[in-house]
């Protein structure tokens, strides 16, 4: 199972930050990337920037069979083409797109052109990721620690900054 996350918090000539989401599904498709599940829409506040506009973030599931490589590649290619410009860490963005977890693996893969964590090195401290995940697949664990994602989320320190808004 392939699990991928996605943010947006600008808008841009493609429309909301939610149609930008729903484009990239499209893009995904394209590619022969079966959608099995979608998490709800949730809103989050920017980090480390609160004043920066709100993310809207979701999760799905998906089949594949192209390697992680692969993937990460198309990634990369549909959010280029959605307008993702990389400029400063933790920046606005019209689309984000993380590999959460593919296939219960724990993936480093580091090169001039390519630098993955599988799962991300901070999962566990985004809830903005964890919930909409849970919502999908309850019973998730932690490739690294098989902790499970309801403990995981019981362990984050939920205050105004870092909380989630189900749409």
């Amino acid at each position: 199972m392939i699990y991928l996350a996605f943010g947006s918090n600008l808008q841009s000539n493609l429309g909301t930050s939610k149609h930008i989401i729903n484009k990239a599904y499209d893009e995904l498709k394209k590619f022969g990337v079966r959608i099995l599940r979608k998490s709800s829409f949730y809103k989050s506040k920017a980090f480390p920037n609160p004043r920066d506009p709100e993310f809207f973030n979701t999760v799905i599931l998906i089949h594949s069979k192209m390697h992680v490589k692969k993937l990460l590649e198309i990634i990369l290619m549909i959010e280029i083409k959605l307008g993702r410009v990389r400029s400063n860490k933790n920046a606005p963005r019209t689309i984000d797109i993380d590999i959460i977890d593919f296939h219960s693996r724990n993936i480093k893969l580091l090169s001039k052109s390519i630098n993955l964590t599988v799962p991300h090195d901070r999962l566990n401290k985004r809830l903005f990721v964890l919930g909409p995940l849970k919502e999908i697949r309850p019973n998730w664990k932690d490739p690294r620690t098989g902790t499970i994602i309801g403990f995981l989320i019981k362990k984050i320190e939920i205050n105004r900054d870092n909380k989630i808004t189900k749409i």
